[in-house]
């Protein structure tokens, strides 16, 4: 009798086992479909800038730090700024090297730099300075300089 039983049971574990093996490789055999990893690239970033005086006078330039603080990082990214002014007249220019042109854009090697801005005008000037990423990501910051005498 008790052969009997261990022969029937023998049988559903066998098949029950089989069963669990199948599943097993099928939920393994499946999570692996993809060749490449997903990997994040598109990060939203924030433009932190320093205080700037309120007062310009002609021929005055001013000091503008700005920081691009990301919310992630993906070494790939690039960065890139442009500036359109508005009102008044005045030229922008990273370090020493030539003045932006309005509306084009130019690289940013680094996440934080120092832009110069030089009064051409008497009277107030606003302009609005852009970064934008390879993502498509923009940010603006504006600017306005009342004029002093």
């Amino acid at each position: 009798m008790m052969r009997i039983l261990i022969r029937r049971y023998k049988q559903h574990l066998q098949s029950t086992f089989m069963f669990a093996a199948m599943l097993i490789c099928s939920v393994v055999f499946t999570s692996c479909e993809k060749d490449e990893l997903e990997v994040q690239q598109n990060y939203p970033f924030e433009l932190k800038v320093m205080p700037v005086p309120g007062e310009v006078k002609n021929g005055q330039t001013v000091e503008i730090r700005v920081t691009i603080e990301r919310s992630g990082n993906f070494n790939d990214a690039n960065y890139s700024i442009r500036y359109f002014q508005f009102d008044g007249q005045g030229t922008l220019r990273y370090h020493d090297e030539l003045p932006y042109l309005p509306n084009d854009l130019y690289q940013l090697s680094a996440m934080q730099f120092r832009l110069y801005y030089t009064s051409q005008s008497i009277v107030s000037q606003s302009f609005d300075i852009w970064v934008s990423d390879n993502f498509g990501n923009e940010k603006q910051v504006s600017f306005q300089f009342n004029s002093k005498n």
